[in-house]
């Protein structure tokens, strides 16, 4: 009894356009040169904010995320009146 895989689905045309894309795309991907997303923008409002809050990490200091929370007073019988 041999074990033969026998391949399933539809056979992939090698010459395609999606196929030549995307061998196209593993092989940038292999070597580092895949760029994805949007481009950051050196000097940007953005990047200034994250800049600061990676030098105040690496100074050490407690960096806060959010909104700070709300104390709530509770009022007293004296203050009600």
């Amino acid at each position: 009894m041999s074990k033969e895989i026998k391949k399933v689905g539809r056979p992939t045309n090698p010459k395609s356009k999606r196929q030549i894309k995307l061998t196209e795309r593993e092989q940038k991907r292999e070597a580092g040169l895949l760029k994805r997303g949007r481009p950051s923008v050196e000097g940007s409002k953005r990047q200034q904010v994250m800049a600061a809050r990676e030098a105040k990490r690496a100074a050490g200091i407690e960096v806060k995320r959010g909104r700070p929370k709300q104390v709530k007073v509770e009022a007293t019988t004296e203050e009600a009146k």
